[in-house]
């Protein structure tokens, strides 16, 4: 009995040996097919890396402001008696724009005439009798002195007329109007909105680190949505003084021409301030790098081996320091040579080594002044 049994455990153990070793043999044949396995090619689109004439100019967000703006207002409370301009017409400094009911004021001047009148004929009157020592001089003074308070009172009302004639205090555009006839205007109402637009002002922020590149006489380029790729040209004509400390930036004032009156103050635009001769820079399609926190890379494609020796075509992850961008490129400043090949698309499904095939049929935008099909 004992012997059958020795017997059985020996075989069971022989076949659970024979069982092991061949899922052994099984399992390290399958992780060396692993290790030499090699995944499909990628399909990329490649650019060859050249040096190409780079503006040393900086782009920046800016607001149109004008030269002279206002909101007019009313100066004294009054009854809108007269409008004397049209809504988004031109206007001359001078120019009456409103007039405001007068009659209790110009009735006021009649009767303040009438005093200065009444005053000089008795302050003659007093000169002759002074003359013939019939009166003394402190007569004669008061006189006088009643005289010129008759010609400032007529003085004040003068101005207060013509302080309910409101008028344009510079030449400009007129905005669209906020009264109407017969309205009443307490101080301070607004009347019209106007503004001065040829010449207009750009103003835009720089960041401290290029405060120095900044001069005034500087060209800049303006462009504005609506206006397609039309460029106001224009100069700096100011710099702030302070920097802000919130975002450590400093404000830029730049002066353009605008006969057209195209430009309306508000509007939001993109100025490229231009800082100095172009340099030569590696250009190279933004769609080419791979932008991460931790550093910005491209893939380079080369001639590489697989773990057997056997040549394939792949690429190499290579890190890079940009600078300036402008349309559809960038400037890369370090990292790659003129003359390498760099995936220009399909960069983000790739890994270091990784094999590729090349389809340049069709090649993802590289201009520098990019036309855009609804601009």
């Amino acid at each position: 009995m004992a012997k059958r049994m020795i017997i059985m455990l020996l075989l069971v153990g022989g076949f659970v040996a024979a069982i092991g070793t061949f899922k052994y043999l099984q399992i390290r044949e399958a992780i060396a097919k692993g290790t030499s396995y090699q995944p499909p090619p990628e399909a990329v689109t490649t650019i060859e890396a050249r040096r190409e004439e780079w503006p040393a100019a900086l782009d920046a967000i800016g607001t149109i402001t004008a030269v002279h703006g206002v909101t007019v207002s009313a100066d004294l409370p009054g009854v809108v008696e007269q409008i004397a301009f049209d809504s988004g017409k031109r206007v001359q400094k001078g120019e009456v724009l409103v007039r405001l009911d007068t009659s209790q004021e110009e009735a006021q001047l009649a009767a303040a005439l009438a005093q200065e009148n009444l005053a000089r004929l008795d302050l003659e009157r007093m000169r002759g009798l002074r003359a013939k020592g019939i009166t003394s001089q402190a007569e004669l003074d008061r006189s006088a002195a009643e005289q010129e308070q008759a010609s400032a009172r007529a003085g004040e009302i003068r101005a207060t007329i013509d302080r309910k004639t409101i008028r344009a205090p510079f030449s400009g555009l007129a905005g669209i109007r906020s009264v109407n006839l017969g309205q009443y205007l307490n101080s301070g109402d607004p009347i019209v909105s106007l503004q001065s637009l040829d010449p207009i002002y750009a103003t835009f922020s720089v960041p401290q680190q290029d405060v120095g590149k900044v001069r005034p006489g500087a060209k800049v380029a303006v462009t504005a949505e609506g206006f397609g790729r039309d460029a106001f040209a224009g100069a700096v004509t100011a710099v702030d003084s302070v920097v802000d400390e919130a975002t450590r930036n400093i404000r830029v004032q730049a002066t353009l021409a605008n006969p057209e009156l195209r430009l309306r103050p508000g509007m939001f635009v993109t100025v490229l301030l231009a800082l100095g001769a172009e340099t030569s820079s590696i250009t190279l399609p933004a769609s080419a790098v791979s932008f991460a926190p931790y550093g910005d890379s491209v893939f380079i494609v080369e001639e590489m081996s697989d773990p057997a020796g056997k040549p394939y075509l792949g690429v190499r992850q290579q890190f890079v320091t940009l600078g300036a961008a402008r349309g559809d490129q960038v400037a890369v400043l370090a990292g790659v040579k003129e003359g390498e090949v760099v995936v220009s698309a399909g960069a983000f499904k790739l890994r270091n080594g990784a094999a590729v095939v090349v389809n340049n049929e069709i090649q993802p935008g590289n201009e520098a002044a990019p036309k855009p099909e609804d601009s």
